[in-house]
């Protein structure tokens, strides 16, 4: 992997680092990005390696490594500690960095993901999509036009029914961003083996959970059971959203995320 991922950065204040699912990139977290900034914070969004110019990692993904990715590139802001958002994937890799370096992390936001995946979870994260994008694939078309097919029907599936039309065109958008060699890694990966949800309890540091309602990839019954395991946890879910609650009703998450951010800010001695 590169030492130093892309990343989108904008504000100045304590250190908020947005860790994208693997269907999208930093843009994933545009809007917040922008948010958080004009609300005094330092918003970071990064690109996994292998997404939008990052090379793709050799030999495939692991969460240790996406950990260690993250680590150095806080390291090398001199950032020591930030509070740290994930969605899907982003979420397992927030957890991770949280039970690997527990001293860089703040605070923690978990949207739409967290735990390891089980059958139902993998059949509806993992399978639906290595069928959609194979059969996208199989098109006599050029690799943009497979993406873009690929992405609407990805979201139709996968979004809520109230979901804000707008944030649902920016997912379609960063779906048509991903490498496919990267994403499918990606998938690899959130089907294999893994011993995160194990060691979720072990977690210190308050964490705040989000789900779609209507999420078919992490119901909101399996981030409620996660954050009954948790010591310092709350888990909201937002109506009518789907797997991309932080785009498809932005002004709901964004009031739970700086209120939480806000009892963070509160809380420091």
């Amino acid at each position: 992997m590169s030492l130093i991922p892309n990343f989108a950065m904008l504000g100045s204040g304590p250190s908020v680092l947005m860790l994208h699912d693997a269907d999208t990139d930093h843009l994933g977290f545009a809007p917040q990005v922008e948010l958080l900034a004009s609300q005094g914070y330092r918003a970071i969004a990064w690109d996994m390696p292998g997404y939008h110019g990052n090379p793709p990692p050799y030999g495939g993904y692991s969460l240790a490594a996406l950990a260690a990715t993250a680590d150095r590139l806080l390291e090398a802001m001199k950032i020591g500690r930030a509070h740290i958002v994930g969605h899907g994937l982003g979420a397992m890799v927030a957890a991770e960095i949280a039970l690997r370096h527990p001293t860089r992390v703040r605070s923690l936001a978990l949207v739409a993901g967290g735990p390891a995946l089980g059958a139902s979870e993998q059949e509806h994260w993992v399978a639906t999509r290595q069928r959609l994008l194979a059969d996208c694939q199989q098109q006599a078309c050029p690799e943009p036009m497979q993406l873009q097919r690929f992405a609407q029907q990805l979201v139709q599936l996968q979004a809520g029914q109230n979901a804000l039309p707008e944030g649902l065109q920016l997912a379609r958008h960063a779906i048509t961003q991903i490498q496919p060699l990267a994403y499918g890694r990606a998938l690899d990966m959130l089907a294999g083996p893994c011993t995160l949800a194990e060691r979720l309890p072990h977690l210190g540091q308050r964490c705040l959970l989000v789900s779609g309602a209507q999420d078919v990839c992490m119901p909101p019954q399996r981030m409620q059971a996660l954050a009954d395991l948790l010591p310092h946890a709350a888990h909201h879910s937002l109506p009518g959203a789907g797997h991309w609650p932080q785009l498809e009703n932005p002004d709901a998450f964004e009031a739970l995320l700086l209120d939480f951010l806000a009892q963070q800010r509160a809380t420091v001695h």
